[in-house]
């Protein structure tokens, strides 16, 4: 089992790093993008047998403890089988 989770800011948090890849992007010629966003992607393995409500916890868990600043970021995720 697999555990995809994406970390990103929040909307209200500035994102310095996703308006210099716009800002790259116009003067490219690139007019079609009204802003960008970046952000943080991770891979879990999960240990076989774990119950999909267990899997969901241990993700979770995981996500707000670890991987994400909680004050400055949110994150997604999804689990495949």
């Amino acid at each position: 089992m697999k555990a995809y989770v994406y970390v990103t800011l929040k909307a209200s948090v500035l994102d310095p790093q996703g308006q210099t890849i716009q800002n790259a992007l116009r003067k490219m010629g690139s007019t079609s993008t009204d802003s960008v966003r970046q952000g943080k992607y991770f891979v879990l393995s999960l240990q076989d047998g774990l119950s999909p409500e267990q899997a969901r916890a241990e993700v979770e868990h995981i996500a707000k403890d670890v991987l994400t600043n909680t004050v400055i970021e949110d994150f997604t995720y999804r689990i495949e089988e």
